[in-house]
């Protein structure tokens, strides 16, 4: 219902309840109840003072149902939209070197980042145990503003729901994006051709092994920190020198070995890799060896895989080493025309043996 404000004798009241209405709200309670969930005040509170505040810019701040955009600004920037949505389970929610938020925002922007998207706008739906704290809350809320911020993205939508004790573990968090794909850009596993390169831009295994260690299920102390970072910002600087990048895609959950896989099957090549080139921490490797996992197999979140022209490839590697979340890139293999459909390993000792998709899970709630 619509109020308008006279020259009656209710209008000073009249006034004042617009002013409350305006009013953003702030949550007393010290933990997510029932009503958080309910659609009316608490819940509005909620909002208010745990998202919007946080979140805030011109497009949340209109609170509609829905975030609308002007097509014209989009086409200007390239000539397709590429849309993606991941949601995050993570356990613990907090670890070395991020939380379920950064992993939210990260997780996204690099999905769309891997089609060669500019990276603009984010949704954020969040799922709630009764019970959760809601300064847990409030801190994964400002770890996504800052990774955000960070990645240059806004978000501008969401949706709350809270469900009973027991029924969800503390926070689930389901974040969808668009982004833009510049004009020129093709980006696809179906452009991989033998002879090409593969490269990768960093040591592999911190996510998963930084994960396991928090879950504080085993008596090992490391420094080991997730490497959960944006990378559309290196993808940028890798265009720049290089339009013509084949493939690209992130190793998150399954790691690299999957990630290949999924490139072996969908261009109908092969890839043969080099073991001593693929570079794993020390302490990764540690780990693998004490209980018997592969570090091929490890999520990663702030590594990803690209595949271009051998000519090119000197070009890229010296693109990604020249920015920060690319130190460590390297070439560790090439794509072959046969055996078609299959990831071979040549190992330090010679020999050489087939790099599979996973099966089962090494690590389950890894992301």
């Amino acid at each position: 219902m619509n109020f308008s404000l006279s020259d009656s004798p209710q209008n000073s009241l009249f006034q004042k309840i617009e002013k409350v209405r305006r009013h953003q709200g702030k949550v007393r309670d010290t933990h997510i109840t029932l009503a958080h969930g309910s659609g009316g005040k608490a819940m509005r509170d909620l909002i208010d003072d745990i998202f919007v505040k946080n979140f805030d810019n011109p497009t949340l701040s209109q609170l509609e149902d829905q975030a609308s955009f002007h097509l014209a600004s989009l086409m200007k920037q390239g000539d397709r939209l590429a849309f993606t949505t991941d949601s995050y389970v993570v356990d613990p929610l907090f670890f070395p070197g991020g939380d379920i938020g950064t992993l939210a925002i990260n997780g996204t922007v690099n999905d769309l980042a891997m089609s060669g998207a500019k990276p603009l706008y984010l949704s954020c739906s969040v799922i709630l145990e009764e019970g959760l704290p809601v300064e847990t809350l409030r801190h994964v809320a400002q770890s996504m503003q800052a990774a955000a911020q960070k990645a240059g993205v806004q978000v501008v939508t969401g949706d709350t729901k809270v469900v009973h004790r027991g029924a969800a573990d503390k926070l689930f968090i389901n974040t969808s994006g668009i982004g833009i794909i510049p004009t020129g850009v093709n980006v696809s596993a179906h452009n991989i051709q033998p002879g090409d390169a593969i490269i990768i831009n960093g040591e592999l295994g911190n996510h998963g092994t930084a994960i396991l260690i928090a879950r504080g299920e085993l008596a090992l102390e490391t420094d080991i920190e997730s490497d959960c970072q944006p990378l559309n910002n290196l993808v940028e600087t890798i265009l720049n020198v290089c339009p013509d990048i084949h493939a690209m895609r992130d190793a998150t959950r399954g790691g690299l070995a999957t990630v290949l896989n999924e490139f072996v099957l969908g261009s109908g090549v092969g890839i043969r890799l080099d073991e001593q080139s693929i570079p794993v921490p020390e302490e990764v490797k540690g780990v693998c060896e004490l209980l018997g996992l592969d570090p091929l197999y490890l999520a990663n979140e702030g590594k990803f895989v690209v595949v271009v022209g051998q000519e090119n490839a000197e070009t890229v590697v010296s693109a990604i080493k020249s920015h920060p979340a690319g130190k460590n890139a390297c070439i560790i293999g090439e794509v072959i025309s046969s055996p078609s459909g299959i990831v071979l390993l040549k190992t330090a000792f010679g020999a050489e043996r087939i790099v599979d998709m996973l099966v089962g899970e090494q690590l389950p709630r890894i992301c």
